[in-house]
């Protein structure tokens, strides 16, 4: 039986460490790797067959953090998770250090790709799904996709491709948070209906919400069992979800919270008393 009690508290640990790390490290954005924290840990704890030991393991499961901006949120995920040790967290962006606003190739264990321009991760997700299917390989591709970003022409052109293959080994999860750098998403672009755009593509298309970690887990566990057609999961989220005083504040996409603010906010979390 799944402790969804054990997953909520994994993700809060994960808040707690991303708003002491931007503090003490001044890395940047974290608004959306916020958003998007309960997502990764459904993914990395019950979801991805992957080992940190062997992630490049044949059959291994893949995931490709498109929205680079959130690679904060992707490394403390691998660190917790014992892909890499947590130390490096303690010097974030420092000198001789792999860690930056943005993956790169290889960086640490479990980074597949550079995903600093956006719109590009889907595209290389399929190519590499598309290859595993002509090797009769099983294993998944995971992509996860800021609301913003899917106002790039390359993600689209990438939507028209993964159904005229029947990519059904491809699972693309949106983390819908309502904004990106300069407002809200609605009003930089017309996103609505985000569900039935992915649906007149010829994906399977699935929306729940991005914090309630039992749906979450349901509606992952569903997407794996598609035939015949890639998959899309609208996340519902909250940009800087978990922290009263940065929720549905776009300041935290470049503001760098101070000592008392980490205080507050680990308080909040239940991480201090």
């Amino acid at each position: 039986m799944i402790d969804i009690y054990r997953l909520e508290k994994k993700a809060r640990q994960i808040r707690g460490q991303l708003v002491e790390t931007s503090h003490k490290c001044h890395v940047p954005h974290l608004g959306g790797c916020l958003s998007c924290v309960d997502i990764l840990v459904a993914l990395y704890w019950q979801i991805l067959k992957i080992d940190p030991e062997e992630p490049n393991k044949q059959g291994s499961d893949k995931f490709i953090l498109s929205k680079g901006h959130a690679a904060h949120a992707l490394f403390t995920t691998l660190a917790y998770k014992g892909f890499f040790d947590r130390q490096l967290l303690d010097n974030y962006g420092g000198l001789d250090n792999p860690l930056g606003e943005h993956p790169l190739p290889n960086c640490v264990s479990g980074v597949e790709i550079a995903t600093g321009s956006l719109g590009h991760g889907l595209s290389f997700a399929l190519g590499m799904a598309l290859a595993a299917k002509l090797k009769q390989q099983s294993q998944k591709f995971f992509v996860l996709m800021g609301d913003g970003e899917i106002n790039e022409g390359s993600v689209w052109e990438a939507a028209l491709f993964a159904p005229m293959h029947q990519l059904d080994n491809v699972i693309a999860i949106i983390d819908y948070n309502k904004w990106q750098a300069t407002g809200r998403s609605a009003e930089v672009m017309s996103l609505e209906s985000i569900t039935e755009k992915w649906q007149a593509f010829g994906w399977e298309a699935m929306a729940v919400d991005g914090h309630n970690m039992e749906q979450l887990l349901l509606t992952l566990k569903a997407a794996k069992k598609v035939k015949g057609k890639p998959i899309a999961i609208i996340a519902d989220t909250v940009k800087g979800k978990g922290i009263s005083f940065m929720q549905d504040d776009n300041n935290w996409h470049y503001r760098i919270p101070t000592n008392d603010e980490v205080m507050t906010a680990k308080k909040e979390l239940g991480l201090i008393k």
